[in-house]
């Protein structure tokens, strides 16, 4: 199959219309694999940046479902220590400003969604008891 090169118009800078080369389907190709690799690699950056932060994923082969599980989870434990912090101060009757608190709201929604999946799971196992 013979590639074509074909010509479409485009506007030029001052609005005349300047003949365009339109991308061969082999051109198309290179470029959607070189924007795939870019993309993949960007991710891998972004895991690699994640390691570095991680407290324990440093200098390990890494599985990326294992990346992420350890960065939830240091995440979470960051946030309860920030609820921690407020509490103290708050206890020792010192000001506490509203944009300390504001990533507690991330914290209680992953402790309300932990609450449903709890429920949903016991709410299995009953019926699961049930089924003869």
């Amino acid at each position: 199959m013979a590639e074509k090169s074909s010509q479409s118009p485009s506007p030029g800078l001052n609005g005349q219309g300047e003949e365009k080369p339109r991308l061969t389907e082999e051109e198309k190709k290179q470029n959607h694999i070189a924007s795939e690799q870019k993309r993949r690699q960007a991710i891998r950056d972004g895991f690699d940046r994640l390691c570095e932060l991680v407290p324990g994923l440093e200098g390990q082969g890494r599985s990326e479902g294992l990346v992420l599980k350890r960065t939830v989870e240091f995440m979470r434990e960051q946030l309860e220590r920030r609820r921690q912090l407020i509490q103290e101060k708050e206890a020792r009757g010192e000001y506490v400003d509203d944009k300390m608190r504001e990533p507690l709201a991330i914290l209680e929604r992953l402790e309300e969604r932990d609450q449903q999946r709890a429920a949903a799971r016991g709410s299995n196992q009953e019926e699961d008891e049930d089924d003869p």
